[in-house]
């Protein structure tokens, strides 16, 4: 029997999604806490990695049960995603479980993910958690017409960390774009069918040097298709950053 498990969690005080020899991670929390419910062992696999301190709106990940094995036979889900919440810390919630058929992959089934990054252009206690503040003025028109260059690629090398395990650097990108979502507050919102290790904050950070007018339109697709990391902008501080949604 395989399940899904649809949770959100503020990844603050956490190394990221994936299990750390040296530190408290999202799937090492869920892992313990499924083990204890269900009373055996239990491995879960998330639909990627978010980083140390991003956060996740929403997050899927999927786990395997033998149907003898399962000790709350004839149990809604509901409940199970109840008893759940109960062992989780605060910072990670369960919204949703559900068997799902065997051959459903939490990663590899996905067909799309959205991230969004939150800036705000002036000081504000109350959004300095989950949004990076600039204290410069940006040119959000420009950055919106870099972004659209974006999705005239496929390679974002340029945009990922060096020396990771991914067997390819191709992405399909479906949208990327900023938005006010109120006076001086913005999101930045991409998807893509799959994203590279830090590639939506060293996009951010390129984008940022396209409003500063440190870099031209022209300038980002040097920088893509010099598929060079150095050549890129800075990788923008991760608690602004937010996996949004995941589509199967």
């Amino acid at each position: 029997m395989r399940f899904f498990i649809t949770l959100s969690y503020d990844g603050t005080r956490y190394h990221g999604w994936q299990i750390q020899p040296n530190g408290d991670s999202i799937q090492q929390r869920l892992q313990e806490a499924l083990s204890t419910l269900l009373r055996q062992p239990i491995q879960v696999v998330g639909a990627g990695r978010t980083d140390t301190g991003v956060h996740a709106k929403m997050m899927v990940a999927h786990f395997d049960i033998a149907p003898t094995q399962h000790p709350l036979k004839g149990e809604l889900e509901s409940v199970l995603a109840y008893k759940l919440n109960k062992l989780l810390p605060s910072d990670i919630a369960v919204q949703d479980i559900r068997q799902v058929p065997d051959d459903m992959h939490a990663r590899f089934s996905a067909t799309s993910r959205t991230y969004h990054y939150f800036i705000h252009t002036y000081k504000n206690p109350f959004l300095a958690t989950y949004s990076w503040q600039i204290p410069y003025k940006l040119d959000f028109q420009k950055m919106n017409q870099a972004a659209q260059v974006l999705l005239e690629y496929k390679d974002f090398t340029s945009f990922s960390k060096v020396n990771t395990d991914t067997k390819t650097n191709l992405c399909d990108m479906k949208e990327a774009f900023w938005e006010e979502v109120a006076s001086g507050q913005w999101r930045f919102t991409v998807t893509a069918n799959r994203f590279l290790r830090n590639m939506v904050r060293a996009i951010v950070g390129t984008l940022v040097e396209v409003g500063r007018n440190k870099l031209s339109i022209e300038d980002v697709r040097r920088i893509i298709e010099a598929k060079d990391r150095c050549q890129a902008g800075d990788s923008v501080p991760a608690h602004a950053l937010f996996l949004a949604s995941i589509k199967y």
